[in-house]
């Protein structure tokens, strides 16, 4: 089966474990399964504003057996590269939530809020209350270009009951805009925070599983690491086949159920002008710009071909490519 191939899993949150308050459809048995099986889960968020201990305490809540050292955070990774770069007890101006702030005393650091303490760096992430004072004092404090500058994250956006709320992305963008740099990320679509995942399990042979191509799929991309996109959250059939290279996934399961199955063998052609995929009954052929799928299977398998042939016809794409006609026969 598929999770044989694999020491530890490398979990998303949203979309993959839960969607809102609730846990998706058999999310946490399969969690679950897998810990008992041996491979071990590390949860990995972007959110920096919450500790992990929180995030831990809301899994169980919804039935994983978990812990708080078992989640990772964007703040842990931000801490962590941080640390790379610093000497103990260097000062660091935080301008994000007490989390971030508790993660860089535990890396050895020591966070300050003002740019009078003479801070090393800046390290920044969300926080629903933050000010425009704590974006002025980042600014000010990363006027001078000896001052290093880690953010957790820059999603721009973040959903909220009430719809789709500012993220981390668009205060970045005001400090950015204010001081003319760039900032180093250490969550969500860069590799660091998967590494530090990896590191916490001592995992050699982990897998990212996430519901989003731009965050989680490009992220484990990044890092190296085997990625698997599970259909239970934000992409879609036609968002993963438009995919551009560095977001397309290794795996596309169904659910996280599919982990305890074989992964189904792909047979893939190629010509010049066109390629084709065969899984079974099924059969994807990409000519040009258009892409015919024939035969009957299950839908997953039908993404699979599809994006088997579609991704061979074009193996290296910039920018979002899909067929300009699908045919199904």
């Amino acid at each position: 089966m598929l999770l044989d191939s694999f020491d530890a899993i490398l979990s998303d949150l949203d979309g993959v474990v839960y969607a809102g308050p609730f846990a998706i459809e058999g999310a946490v048995e399969s969690l679950n399964r897998s810990v008992e099986m041996g491979v071990p889960v590390a949860y990995v968020t972007n959110n920096a504003s919450r500790s992990v201990e929180t995030v831990a305490e809301h899994l169980q809540q919804l039935g994983v057996k978990t812990d708080a050292d078992h989640v990772v955070s964007s703040a842990q990774a931000a801490a962590r590269m941080l640390k790379e770069h610093l000497e103990p007890g260097d000062k660091v101006l935080v301008c994000g939530a007490q989390a971030l702030a508790d993660c860089l005393t535990e890396a050895g650091l020591t966070p300050v809020f003002s740019q009078q303490e003479e801070p090393r760096a800046v390290a920044q992430g969300f926080n629903p209350q933050i000010t425009w004072e704590n974006l002025a004092e980042a600014a000010y404090t990363l006027a001078d270009p000896e001052v290093l500058w880690v953010v957790s994250n820059t999603d721009f956006t973040i959903p909220k009951e009430r719809g789709i709320a500012p993220g981390n992305g668009t205060l970045v963008g005001a400090v950015a805009t204010a001081t003319g740099r760039t900032p180093l990320v250490a969550g969500k679509p860069e590799a660091p925070i998967f590494a530090t995942g990896a590191q916490k399990l001592g995992a050699v042979r982990p897998v990212v599983v996430g519901d989003r191509l731009d965050t989680d799929i490009q992220g484990g991309n990044r890092a190296g690491m085997p990625t698997a996109l599970v259909m239970t959250g934000v992409d879609t059939f036609e968002s993963v086949l438009a995919a551009v290279s560095l977001e397309r996934p290794t795996y596309i399961l169904k659910t996280l159920a599919d982990f305890f199955l074989d992964y189904p063998e792909i047979t893939v052609e190629t010509s010049e002008n066109s390629a084709s995929a065969v899984l079974g009954s099924l059969e994807a052929l990409a000519q040009g710009d258009t892409l015919t799928l024939r035969g009957e299977g299950a839908e997953i398998d039908r993404v699979r071909v599809a994006c088997a042939a579609w991704w061979a016809a074009h193996p290296e794409t910039e920018t979002v490519l899909a067929p300009r006609e699908l045919i199904r026969e």
